[in-house]
Order: structure tokens, then sequence, then C-alpha cells
């Protein structure tokens, strides 16, 4: 008989069991020795809760409020490329599981189902949440604006901008099992190839040359009538820089450790980050709103990260994880374990809506985490 799927640890054992070996390392490999990847998940382990009894909970509800539009659930999928690598629903069955289980979806540059399939699966459920489409800075811009228009036409409802990957990641697994797509699976709205440039001066063979500024972020706002989201913020400073040009959020996010490694984890990066946009918010009356990924796997971190100062979360690996071992159906559960899981902390920790969530709501259970929480405690 087989053991039943619980949690999201038995997804990913599943997932390991039905990808090949080349797959399973593209999608579950971080960069370098990956420290960065292993303290995503122990950092939100290091956060304990502090829940209060005897609370009023009639009426609960999970909405939250992103880009001014009120949503069922602060979760959405992150975006992971090659979803057909992973399972032939693809980017089509993820987009399906997200809508039946009220959770949004960003969608990859580099899809391998096309941008005008998925968002019609996503857009004719009512109770969804939101659809955005994410993006890498490529050289050309006119491609640029082209999938700009594409993606506004398809009735997609923000970008996301990719900031913290100008070049690829050290990924060793990847370079040790010689990682070659299958056929048929490609990235199908990526920019054709450019002949190669005879420059190769500057940092990676001047593939660094290309890499987006704050002034491109600038021109991308001037490009586009839909609100723009910073995805790989990791300091205070950057954060604040991006609610100077009154981008509409920020994503607090180490690429899941796929790119620099040593980063700290997510759940440490993001109270100051959150501190910092909070007192800028109030100083300009422009409201920025903050979402994190990396490492999230029970409701409960869903909970801490909304305590910690995000506004909803991101989830990529172990989406892709259903995916590969049962399709849709497979991230339907992983989704749907996540919501339950969430709904039993909120009335667990006595709060009867994501409103009812605050910093007092976590705990420190070791000595460095306790720095970041009274720094966050004492600028709040």
């Amino acid at each position: 008989m087989p053991t039943p799927i619980v949690n999201l640890q038995d997804h990913e054992h599943a997932a390991q069991a039905a990808l090949s070996a080349s797959a399973w390392a593209y999608f579950s490999g971080g960069a370098a020795d990956e420290i960065t990847l292993r303290s995503n998940l122990r950092g939100w382990q290091q956060w304990g809760l502090a829940p209060r009894v005897l609370q009023d909970l009639s009426g609960g509800h999970t909405r939250c409020t992103l880009l001014g539009k009120t949503w069922p659930f602060p979760l959405l999928v992150a975006p992971m490329a090659f979803q057909r690598w992973a399972h032939a629903d693809g980017e089509a069955g993820m987009a399906m599981a997200a809508a039946a289980q009220q959770c949004g979806l960003v969608l990859s540059h580099q899809t391998s189902t096309p941008l005008h399939t998925v968002a019609p699966l996503m857009l004719a459920e009512p109770d969804r949440g939101p659809l955005w489409f994410q993006l890498y800075w490529p050289s050309d811009k006119v491609y640029l604006q082209d999938l700009i228009q594409q993606v506004e036409a398809a009735g997609y409802e923000a970008l996301v901008l990719t900031v913290d990957a100008p070049v690829h990641g050290v990924r060793d697994r990847e370079r040790r099992k010689g990682i070659q797509l299958p056929l048929g699976v490609r990235a199908v709205h990526w920019p054709p190839e450019a002949a190669p440039s005879t420059d190769t001066s500057g940092l990676c063979a001047g593939l660094a040359n290309a890499a987006p500024t704050w002034a491109d972020v600038a021109w991308l706002q001037s490009m586009t009538r839909l609100p723009i989201l910073l995805k790989g913020i990791t300091h205070p400073q950057d954060a604040l820089q991006a609610a100077r040009l009154q981008v509409a959020g920020v994503i607090v996010s180490n690429h899941g450790g796929r790119t620099l490694d040593t980063l700290p984890d997510t759940a440490h990066l993001l109270a100051p980050i959150a501190v910092a946009v909070r007192c800028q918010n109030t100083a300009t009356n422009h409201t920025m709103n903050i979402l994190v990924d990396g490492g999230i796997r029970r409701g409960t971190d869903i909970f801490k990260a909304l305590a910690l100062g995000a506004d909803a979360v991101l989830l990529g690996r172990p989406a892709v994880f259903g995916l590969a071992h049962a399709g849709a159906q497979g991230v339907a559960h992983v989704l749907r374990l996540l919501r339950d899981e969430f709904e039993m902390t909120l009335a667990l920790c006595g709060c009867a809506q994501v409103q009812d969530i605050h910093l007092n709501h976590v705990a420190a259970l070791e000595q460095h985490v306790n720095v970041h929480l009274q720094g966050a405690k004492g600028l709040a």
C-alpha cells in the first residue's frame, strides 16, 4: 500500500522518483554549495509563533490586498521556467490548479507554454488570485516592447522584473548532469538568439554589460500601463530606491538560492526591508506592496512571513514538484495543503483574518534571530 501524501515533503519525494536525473538537478538544485538553498528552509523554522487565545474568530477569512485589489488568499505560484519539462500539463496545469485553489500565478518569461494559452485558464475563474508576468531584461528593447504589448493584450495584471540575475549562477548539480531540454520543450517567448558580440570586454565576457539599471526600471514604467514589481530585492536601500521610483511592489527573494550562494535566507532579510518600506510609504503616501519567496513549506511559514511584514508569499519548487508527479492535480493538492494549514494557523494564533497578524505573533528561537526581531520592533 503506497504511503499517502500528506505534506509538501511527500510531494518532493514523489517528484524525485518521477523526474529524470537531469530534470531533478534543474528543478531542485541551487547555486554552488547550496548554502542559501538549505538556509531558506531553516530560516522560517528559526522563528517561533506567539499565539493569543480567547480571541473572537467569528467571520474569519483569508482575503488580502495586493496592488489595490482584494484577493482570496495571500499566495502566488512563483515564476519557474520550462514546466513542460516537469510534466506534460506544464504551465497550463499550473494555472488551472492555481485558479481552482484561489491562488495567484506569476508566469515565467521562460514559460514553455504560450502566455496567450495560460491567461484564459486563470482569468476564467471568478475566485482566482492575481495573474502576473515575469520578465528578464533583454538587450533588445524592440523585442521587449512587443512582448509587453502581448502581455497587456492577454490580460496579465502586472509585470514582475527579475533584478537579481543579470548573469547565470554557478550551479554545480546542473553542470555535472549536462542539462539538455527534451525535444519539444523550449522558452516560447525568449528573444531570438542574437549574433555573438565581438566585444567581450567587461565582466562575464561582456554579458554583464546588458544588466538592467534603475534607469531601465524607469524606462519600463514609461512603456507600460501595468504596475511593476521588482523581484530579487535583498537590501533595504534597494527597497527604498524602488519606493522612490514608486514601483508597485518588491519581492524579497534570493532567487531560491539559484544564483548567488551564501546570501542570507529570506526569512531574515524580510523584516528590515519591510520596516524600511513601511517608513517610506508613510513619508511619501505611496503604498508599495512587499512579497517574499524562498523556503515556504508550511502554512505556518506563510503566517510568519505576513507577521514579519509581507503582504503575500510566492511558492516555487513545491508547486513544480506537485506538477512533476501528478500534473495539475498534484499542484492543486500542494496549494490546498498550504491553504488548510494557513487557516488552521490563523485560528490557533487567535487571528480571524490576515489583517490581524502582527510582528508580536512571532518569537525568536535563536539568538541571532532575536537581533533581527528586536531591531525590527525598535523601528516599527
